[in-house]
């Protein structure tokens, strides 16, 4: 082939692929805000595809949807507002597990972790962040394990409620609050690596957070085929690889 036209070829295969490229809109669990720079990323390599993404806490950003929000992919911190949303006719798929979210408690401050019931009771603890239980997935669980160690009246007036697990890190990290609830994903974040301390909470006291993904009806109306593409990338083994990196449990293989 001569080099002329190889050139024209490649040029003429660039110019069908951008012109075929999608830019999908992503409802993004706010525990998940650091792990899709990663996806995204790699997403965009495999498929040609961009991904604009919408963070906030679940709860929130179901509310948007139901109220006409023109996402195409929802990725929650749970199983049961991608259910939710399926119920109400908002959902063009079943949910499926795409990771199990695990607790951390996390603190800027020289506070000792080693037992993190104790921890929380310190003194020096005045402020403790938590995301709100009725909106985000891992501020409900976290209310779970306080209940069941018995510690959720105790420390009933040390507690500060976020919106979201992002502005719990904000409460944190900037220490507004002494210490703090948040996803494991986030203190593994390489913006976050090593700073302050925490400590992982006991699996056995909560249930696996259990985050699912859907493609909502604007997607399929919309972005049928690269909605697809990405919803089938979260669960390729590049996909389930960039959620383990970040301390994510993966779902077995089906």
């Amino acid at each position: 082939m001569k080099k002329s036209h190889w050139l024209a070829t490649a040029m003429l295969a660039f110019t069908y692929s951008a012109s075929h490229a999608a830019s999908l809109s992503v409802a993004v669990a706010a525990n998940v805000q650091f792990v899709f720079e990663d996806i995204k990323t790699a997403f965009k390599q495999e498929s040609g595809h961009d991904l604009q993404a919408s963070v906030n806490s679940s709860g929130k950003l179901t509310t948007q949807i139901m109220n006409g929000a023109p996402f195409h992919v929802f990725l929650s911190a749970d199983t049961e507002f991608p259910e939710k949303l399926v119920k109400e006719g908002f959902a063009a798929s079943e949910p499926k597990v795409y990771a199990y979210g695990a607790l951390v408690l996390w603190s800027m401050k020289n506070t000792e972790l080693t037992n993190w019931q104790s921890a929380l009771q310190q003194a020096s603890v005045s402020k403790i962040a938590i995301a709100n239980p009725k909106t985000a997935p891992y501020g409900r669980e976290t209310m779970k394990v306080l209940a069941a160690a018995g510690l959720d009246k105790t420390l009933a007036p040390k507690m500060v409620f976020a919106e979201s697990i992002a502005q719990t890190n904000q409460y944190i990290h900037s220490g507004v609050a002494d210490i703090g609830f948040t996803a494991k994903s986030v203190v593994l974040a390489p913006e976050m690596k090593g700073q302050g301390k925490w400590i992982e909470i006991p699996h056995q006291l909560y249930q696996p957070i259990a985050q699912s993904a859907v493609i909502l009806k604007a997607g399929k109306e919309q972005q049928a085929q690269a909605a697809q593409q990405f919803f089938d990338f979260l669960y390729s083994a590049r996909g389930r690889a960039i959620f383990e990196k970040y301390g994510y449990l993966l779902p077995e293989k089906k």
